[in-house]
C-alpha cells in the first residue's frame, strides 16, 4: 500500500461556456483537486493499492471529495473530518495550458490535520507535498509524519510543489526544505520549483553576471541539486514539462527521457501524476526502499521516467485533474 498525505480541495476552473454579454466574469466550474489528492487517485488508476491520509470537511465539497476517493477506490480509513470548509483554489488557465491558482485557506479543515498513529504495516511507501507542508497546524504534523515514517524505515517521496504566493517567509521555508531531505528517499520537483528553492541557496549575483537563465542560474542549480542529495535522497527527480524528465543520483549518474507530444487543454494535474507514476513503476521495479533505488541501472531509470511522461502526457491532453487508467497506457 501507499499512502498518500496532504491537502483535499476543491479547484474552480474556466468552464467552457462564456460568460453573459458584459459580465466579464468567467463561468467556474468545480472540480476535485489537491496535488495529494489528485496523486492518491492517480495511483490506484495506474493500479496501485493506494490510501489517502489527510482532513477533508464535513461540508458538501466534503463529501464530493471523499466520493471521488472511493470511486476511485482508493482507501479512506486514515481520512479525518472537520466541520471547517474545504479550501478552494481558483485556476487561471493561461493561453499555453499552464495554470496558476488563487488559494482560499483561512479556516478551512485540512489546516486542521493531526498526526495518525502509526500508519499500517502494510504501507510500503508514504508521499507528501504541496500546500499541506506550508500552511500551519497541520504543516508541521506532516511534518512528523514524515520523519517518523521515514524512520520506521518507510519509502518516502516528496514533491515540494511551490505556491510562492502561499509561502510568507521564503527563507524559513527553504531552510525547513533542507531539514525535511535527511528523511526523504525519492524527491520529485519542477524545473521551476528547484530554481525557486536554488535561488535562496546563491550568492546575490555581481557585476557581470548572466542573471535569470543563464551560467550562473544553471551553476547555482547544479549546486543546490548536488547538495539536496548529499543531504539524503536517493535520487531527485526533475521534471521540464514538455521537454521531459530527469533523474540525477548521489554517484552523479544522470538519465533524462524526452516529454510525450500531445496537444495540451492544460496542465492540471500533470505533475501529481507523474508522482503517482514514480512511485507505480519504482513498485514494479521492486524499488521501494532506498537501498533498491540506488541500485537502479539506467535502463531501469528509462523505463520508469519513460511510463511518467507518458501518463503526464495522458492528463495533459484532456481538462482538468484526470489522470490515465494503466489500460490507457498500454499501447502508448
Amino acid at each position: 500500500m501507499i499512502v498518500v498525505a496532504g491537502e483535499a480541495l476543491i479547484d474552480l476552473v474556466p468552464g467552457p461556456q462564456d460568460p453573459p454579454p458584459g459580465d466579464g466574469l468567467p463561468a467556474l466550474l468545480p472540480r476535485r483537486g489537491g496535488g495529494p489528492y489528485n496523486t492518491a487517485v492517480a495511483l490506484s488508476r495506474l493500479g496501485s493499492d493506494a490510501a489517502f491520509c489527510s482532513r477533508v470537511s464535513t461540508d458538501t465539497f466534503g463529501e464530493a471529495l471523499l466520493d471521488g476517493l472511493r470511486t476511485a477506490d482508493v482507501r479512506t480509513s486514515l481520512v479525518q473530518r472537520g466541520a471547517e470548509p474545504t479550501t478552494l483554489a481558483v485556476a487561471d488557465i493561461s493561453p499555453d495550458g499552464s495554470a496558476g491558482y488563487g488559494f482560499y485557506v483561512e479556516g478551512t479543515a485540512d489546516r486542521l490535520f493531526a498526526l495518525p498513529p502509526a500508519l499500517p504495516d502494510e504501507a510500503r511507501a508514504l508521499s507528501l507535498g504541496t500546500c499541506s507542508l506550508v500552511l500551519e497546524p497541520g504543516a508541521s504534523a506532516y511534518e512528523a509524519l514524515l520523519r517518523r515514517e521515514s524512520g520506521r524505515g518507510v519509502f518516502t517521496a516528496l514533491d515540494p510543489n511551490i505556491r510562492a504566493g502561499l509561502i510568507a517567509d521564503p527563507a524559513a521555508y527553504r531552510a525547513r526544505f533542507a531539514s525535511w531531505l535527511p528523511h526523504v528517499t525519492l524527491l520529485k520537483l519542477s524545473e521551476e520549483d528547484a530554481l525557486w528553492l536554488a535561488d535562496g541557496e546563491a550568492q546575490e549575483p555581481g557585476p557581470g553576471s548572466s542573471g535569470a537563465g543563464g551560467a550562473d542560474t544553471a551553476g547555482a542549480l547544479d549546486a543546490a541539486i548536488g547538495r539536496w542529495l548529499a543531504a539524503g535522497p536517493a535520487a531527485i527527480v526533475l521534471t521540464r514539462g514538455g521537454d521531459g524528465l530527469s533523474v540525477l543520483t548521489p554517484g552523479g549518474g544522470e538519465v533524462t527521457v524526452p516529454g510525450e507530444r500531445v496537444e495540451v487543454v492544460d496542465t492540471i494535474g500533470a505533475g501529481d501524476t507523474v508522482n503517482a507514476a514514480l512511485l507505480h513503476r519504482l513498485a514494479a521495479h521492486g524499488a521501494l526502499s532506498h537501498t533498491a533505488v540506488t541500485s537502479l541501472r539506467p535502463d531501469d531509470w528509462r523505463d520508469i521516467l519513460g511510463f511518467a511522461a507518458r501518463a503526464a502526457a495522458a492528463t495533459c491532453s484532456r481538462a482538468g485533474a484526470e489522470p490515465p487508467y494503466a489500460a490507457e497506457l498500454a499501447g502508448r
